[in-house]
């Protein structure tokens, strides 16, 4: 007969405890344990195995290679930061807010791939099929190798996997789908992982690729328990405000390619339009000769992307200047405000400090710190900065210009879109050719920096 159990479990990392907790030991979330039912059967005779195991240990030179085939997708954006395209029987989880695009990205990846013959199946726990259907009517939709199934039941899904035999199959979403055998709720982290599993596990005998849709929390991160990102061979983000128009897809992790690459995607009426050249986007609305302005060219991947920087400084009417940073880490601006204390003699105890990037993107690269301090100092002395200069460098506690990486295709960027000055560190000088367009001046510190740029 089989045995029922009672067990609590964390909804955000999947901790199970024997009795209710207020606040879960494994992440320190408060009223997140959930009661579930889990049954247990008793195995009759001993564990049975073969004496001989399927694989044997072989030396790893011994090991053939080769490439991992993929699909294009037929969106240049995607294809990149996938890794150049989607590979048969991997698994992409792929979150972000509620109406932020991840189901309008993936009706129109199925329109893309049904188009070029290849079968898929479209799998919607959240909608019925003719909602699904009008949906694609406006994005303009229209193959008959596109199959719609509206259904949340594991074993259904598994039949008409088994029916249809897609080469790709897109779930939407993992959290409405529930197996039969698990008596917890759909949504929960034995559901999310129980259902997790079985499509992986058709993916990978099967070859074909799956996508999935997950829910995300308060905090931006994927609901259910931590495992389902550690299981999935694809982590994708939607980044962006829902009420604004520009999409960033970005991955997290990718066992198929790297984790530092960025999509930008533009949401219009007719769906989401990839974003080929995103330096232009990021500058087409800067001011021109206002104080506080400055613009870096960050490196998102292989791909270099000139974004503004603006800063606000004011003098404060509380006894903490308030110091508020969008777009990059606070606790940089802090940092490098006292450097310029410190080795430039600049009284910013008594002044707030805003600084937010333009257009919504997130810069954590060192390579920013010389844009961010010369927005701040241009701010503070209420002197504007050349439209046409670009500040690449790392800037260390003594205030020194530290060398960067991937210099050589940041200018040429730079130099693309006009500008014709850049301001690097010294150590980046040499080893490399220099666009004509553009003069390159090497500082070794701030105050050289600030001298050259300020000087006109």
């Amino acid at each position: 007969m089989a045995k029922k159990k009672t067990k609590f479990c964390c909804q955000s990392c999947g901790y199970e405890s024997p009795k209710w907790l207020g606040r879960c030991p494994g992440c320190g979330e408060w009223n997140t344990f959930v009661e579930e039912v889990e049954i247990v059967t008793k195995a009759r005779g001993a564990f049975q195995h073969s004496d001989t195991p399927s694989q044997k240990a072989i030396p790893i030179i011994d090991v053939e290679t080769q490439e991992e085939p993929r699909v294009p997708t037929g969106m240049v954006e995607l294809d990149r930061v996938l890794g150049g395209g989607i590979v048969p029987g991997s698994l992409v989880l792929i979150g972000g807010d509620p109406g932020i695009g991840k189901s309008t990205l993936l009706m129109q990846l199925s329109a893309i791939l049904s188009n070029k013959s290849h079968r898929v199946l479209y799998i919607s726990g959240e909608e019925s099929i003719k909602q699904t259907r009008l949906r694609a009517s406006r994005l303009g939709v229209q193959s008959k190798e596109l199959f719609i199934y509206a259904e949340t039941d594991l074993e259904f899904i598994r039949h008409t996997i088994e029916e249809v035999a897609p080469k790709f199959i897109i779930v939407d979403s993992i959290q409405t789908v529930h197996h039969p055998k698990v008596t917890s709720a759909p949504g929960s982290v034995s559901q999310v992982r129980e259902c997790t599993s079985e499509l992986m596990k058709i993916a990978k005998t099967k070859g074909i690729a799956t996508f999935l849709v997950g829910h995300v929390t308060k905090e931006g991160q994927i609901a259910g328990p931590r495992i389902l990102e550690h299981m999935v061979d694809t982590v994708l983000y939607f980044e962006g405000e829902r009420h604004h128009t520009y999409r960033i897809l970005r991955s997290h992790k990718n066992r198929f390619g790297s984790t530092n690459e960025i999509a930008i995607f533009e949401m219009i009426q007719s769906g989401l339009k990839e974003v080929l050249n995103p330096s232009e986007l990021f500058l087409e609305e800067r001011s021109h000769g206002a104080a506080g302005s400055t613009v870096v060219a960050s490196m998102e991947g292989t791909r270099p992307i000139l974004v503004e920087i603006q800063s606000l400084v004011t003098p404060t009417s509380f006894n903490y200047p308030k110091r508020m940073a969008t777009g990059v880490d606070p606790n940089r601006v802090q940092l490098l405000m006292a450097v310029l204390e410190k080795r430039m003699g600049m009284l910013l105890q008594a002044q707030d400090a805003y600084i937010k990037v333009a257009g919504g993107v997130k810069l954590d690269e060192p390579a920013i710190d010389l844009a961010v301090l010369t927005s701040i100092v241009s701010s503070f002395r209420n002197q504007p900065v050349n439209v046409t200069d670009v500040f690449i460098g790392e800037v260390g506690l003594t205030g020194e210009v530290r060398r960067v990486s991937r210099i050589e295709q940041r200018v040429q960027e730079a130099a693309r879109l006009g500008f014709k000055r850049a301001f690097i560190p010294a150590s980046n000088l040499g080893g490399w050719e220099y666009p004509k367009e553009i003069q390159v001046i090497g500082v070794q510190t701030i105050n050289d920096s600030l001298r050259a740029c300020f000087s006109d």
